[in-house]
């Protein structure tokens, strides 16, 4: 009981350590009146590459932060407590790679930052998690990612300026594949019930 307990705390921890990092940084920009903007995703720049590693730990403005804040802990919390065995590989494939698709591919000459790929990659690896498995729960999550969250679609598309829809595209697209590539993993319940031993029968061995 206690091992279980354990779990479900560490699936809150970590999505709400990394969102405190997020928080942590900006308030370090507003302390000092500085911006962390060039540390962004340049496209095809060598020296906008380092935006692979930080950029989805800078955000524009509060408003951009507080915007990513909410989701990144629920869809966090959900994947460290459902997909326990997998979570870290899926966080940092997303994480990583639809960053390194951001600097080769996209579009226009501003930086791309913020963890809204992040986002996009958790929903697409839930939804297409409940499309590429048969058990009932894990396609209960992906009707839920439909139900609450099935609005961000519209930001796969470039139709807002100043929104780094590429980030977004990239990171479902990593998402749907992370979510192939593991496809396999065995879906975790968040609490596992023991019977005590003194409620537990013990039957005969039987020979067929």
């Amino acid at each position: 009981m206690l091992k279980d307990r354990l779990k479900l705390i560490g699936s809150i921890f970590y999505p709400i350590l990394f969102v405190m990092l997020l928080w942590i940084i900006k308030y370090y920009e507003i302390l000092y009146k500085i911006k962390l903007t060039q540390f962004g995703i340049l496209p095809r720049d060598f020296i906008g590459l380092r935006g692979v590693i930080v950029a989805p730990l800078i955000h524009g403005d509060m408003y951009h932060l507080f915007s990513n804040s909410l989701p990144l802990i629920i869809l966090g919390v959900i994947i460290f407590s459902f997909y326990r065995r997998i979570a870290f590989p899926v966080f940092f494939i997303i994480y990583f790679f639809s960053n390194i698709l951001v600097w080769l591919i996209a579009t226009g000459k501003g930086y791309h930052l913020g963890a809204s790929g992040l986002i996009y990659g958790f929903v697409s690896f839930l939804f297409f998690s409940g499309i590429f498995r048969t058990d009932k729960k894990s396609m209960l999550l992906s009707l839920f990612v439909v139900l609450v969250y099935g609005g961000l679609i519209w930001g796969l598309f470039p139709l807002q300026d100043g929104v780094s829809w590429e980030s977004h595209f990239f990171g479902a697209i990593i998402g749907g594949v992370s979510a192939f590539a593991y496809r396999k993993k065995d879906f975790q319940n968040t609490v596992q019930v023991e019977v005590p031993a003194e409620e537990r029968i013990d039957y005969p061995d039987q020979e067929i």
